[in-house]
């Protein structure tokens, strides 16, 4: 549960600081938002691509992480049995 949290946080923090530029306004009914200027549309947009992206380059990142320590601790387990020693638990 640690980990999950861990990974939630870090999630939140680095696309909030990477894509959040002000808080002047909440989440935008479909009503507000035929009131707005194309650029201000734009840049709730970009707002949300943004996010989005962000969101799915940090889990694909992780994911990878992931891989790469199995697949580094099955190579370090697989060396320890050829040597004969035990692997620590």
């Amino acid at each position: 549960m640690r980990d999950v949290m861990r990974f939630y946080t870090g999630l939140v923090e680095r696309c909030f600081n990477d894509c959040v530029n002000d808080f002047t306004s909440k989440v935008l009914s479909s009503k507000e938002v035929r009131k707005m200027s194309m650029m201000q549309k734009e840049i709730m947009l970009d707002t949300e691509t943004c996010v989005l992206r962000c969101t799915e380059k940090f889990i694909k990142y992780n994911e990878r992480v992931g891989q790469r320590w199995a697949e580094m601790n099955q190579q370090l387990a697989q060396a320890q049995n050829l040597q004969g020693t035990p692997f620590p638990k």
